[in-house]
């Protein structure tokens, strides 16, 4: 009786059309033939009520399921479908309440519908997180009405489901589709033309049209009677890291997502063009010391484990220390590697301070900084002061937006290579930089 009680609901039309007999009663003291009338609307409002009531507990109704993706996507819109399925020998009018998982701050969800009799009904919608984690989805609760709409019912299903939110495989998968189509330029990537040769050999194979003739091997002409030529390939297995700092710079937040997780769907994507590449990829995330290093490796298994350690990454907003970051680079990379360290600063003296590590690294290894516009300065400075005020703000806007371009030249002016980006062209501009250094044959 209680389960029947709880999910039991009487509709706003039942309340409107009771409101509106009690009307007419007030208005019977002065009116008296409507009296009985009134009597007779009510007892037939009762009779279609619990027919109403009756026809909708009749048979198991509505049942419904919400079919949600593996792993989801973070700040990419991913899909959840669901499914109802209607038993009844009339057609229904449903109301679906889907409790979304608390991270996204939505309690207003209702999607409505018709569904006819027996008919298996399907919608979707969009969700888009904007932070890695666990998600859990409450109850999916679906309403049903007759025609008659006096009441409705409510079934429960789905009590709770989980599911992990990833880094951005979306936008990897994305970037590598448009490379491997010779579509780049539709990204933003750059064509990057080769400067000479890599220093691997793969075979001599005879001169076609279009063969770079100073690769003509001429002794391998003379013995064959035939123009052959010297065949090259990109050198591989070489190691790149993805170094990611997780210190207090990093939760900065641009449109909805802190510059950790533009680094971390950054280096995901990375990571997987320089598998294509077949290049080693390995991982490290640092702030105060060292938190997680992921060994180099070539297999396609290694993105997988990548996309695991980056799941699992958060900051603790703690100073980054540069210098444990130097120290455990030396201990754990033997070889001279490719490191794409995304980090941030905000003014030349937090660079100055870092610069004697960043030197000291670059002897051994290709060091690249990867550090990011501040896109609230840059808008800032498009728009036009209305008074003496923002005329100031906009000054040290400048002076902000100057020292970015400062600190970039003074890396380069030692000889570091840099990135300097707005957090929503990170990945596209980190994936160019690594094919620019394997086009110079930096590594």
């Amino acid at each position: 009786m209680i389960t029947f009680l709880k999910s039991l609901y009487l509709t706003k039309r039942f309340f409107y059309i009771i409101a509106g007999i009690a009307m007419l009663f007030l208005f019977s003291f002065w009116i008296p033939i409507i009296y009985p009338i009134l009597w007779v609307i009510l007892v037939l409002l009762s009779i279609l009520l619990v027919i109403d009531i009756i026809a909708l507990y009749q048979s198991k109704g509505l049942s419904a399921q919400r079919i949600l993706p593996e792993k989801f996507s973070n700040s990419d819109s991913n899909t959840v479908k669901i499914q109802i399925k209607n038993a009844y020998s009339f057609k229904v009018f449903a109301e679906v309440i889907d409790e979304l998982p608390i991270q996204f701050q939505k309690r207003d969800f209702l999607y409505t519908a018709e569904i006819t009799s027996s008919e298996n009904y399907e919608f979707e919608y969009e969700v888009t997180p904007l932070q890695r984690g666990e998600y859990i989805f409450g109850k999916l609760n679906v309403y049903a009405q007759s025609i008659l709409k006096l009441a409705k019912i409510r079934k429960v299903f789905n009590a709770e489901q989980m599911v992990k939110v990833y880094p951005s495989f979306i936008q990897m998968k994305k970037l590598d589709f448009l490379a491997i189509d010779n579509r780049i330029s539709q990204a933003g990537l750059k064509k990057i033309r080769r400067l000479g040769h890599t220093m691997e050999f793969e075979q001599i194979k005879e001169y076609v049209t279009g063969d770079d003739v100073r690769t003509i091997n001429w002794k391998a002409t003379a013995k064959h009677r035939n123009l052959m030529v010297n065949q090259f390939q990109d050198e591989k297995a070489q190691p790149v890291y993805s170094v990611i700092d997780t210190g207090r710079v990093m939760k900065m937040p641009f449109e909805g997502l802190s510059l950790l997780d533009y680094a971390i769907n950054s280096s995901l994507a990375f990571s997987n063009i320089a598998l294509r590449k077949k290049d080693k990829t390995g991982m490290i995330s640092f702030s105060a010391k060292i938190e997680k290093i992921l060994k180099d490796s070539s297999r396609m298994s290694q993105l997988q484990r990548i996309m695991e350690s980056l799941y699992n990454i958060n900051t603790d907003f703690k100073e980054s220390d540069f210098g444990s970051l130097y120290a455990g680079i030396n201990r754990f990379i033997t070889h001279r590697s490719l490191l794409m360290l995304y980090t941030n600063f905000e003014h030349p003296s937090a660079l100055e301070r870092q610069l004697p590590y960043f030197k000291a690294i670059n002897k051994r290894h290709v060091l690249v900084v990867i550090f990011f516009e501040n896109t609230e300065i840059t808008r800032l400075l498009h728009t036009q002061p209305e008074n003496l005020s923002e005329s100031a703000h906009q000054g040290v806007a400048e002076e902000f937006s100057q020292n970015k371009v400062k600190m970039a030249k003074e890396l380069q002016r030692n000889g570091i290579q840099v990135v300097l980006t707005k957090p929503k062209d990170l990945s596209v501009n980190t994936i160019n930089k690594y094919l620019e250094i394997k086009a110079r044959g930096l590594i």
